[in-house]
């Protein structure tokens, strides 16, 4: 009796529905964690300096809101300003 599992068995096994909510899960979940934080560090870096009052309220709200995602890419971006060179 040989019982081979592969993965096209198991994913016969598995309902389509399951399958559509764990991708939809998927696609989620890299959309909260890294497509829409990367966004963010990219706006926050171009647009610093010259924010109006609303645009920075509307940004810090979406920090709080994606901030799981955000504290994955901290310790590999630099958002520092440049500075004015030697001083």
């Amino acid at each position: 009796m040989e019982s081979s599992v592969t993965i096209e068995t198991l994913l016969n096994a598995i309902p389509q529905d399951t399958l559509l909510v764990i991708g939809a899960y998927g696609v989620l979940g890299a959309a909260y964690l890294v497509v829409v934080p990367l966004f963010l560090y990219f706006w926050m870096n171009r647009r610093w300096t010259v924010m109006g009052k609303l645009e920075r309220l509307g940004i810090y709200g979406l920090v709080f809101l994606f901030f799981p995602g955000l504290i994955l890419f901290a310790p590999f971006l630099n958002l520092r300003l440049s500075g004015q060179g030697d001083v």
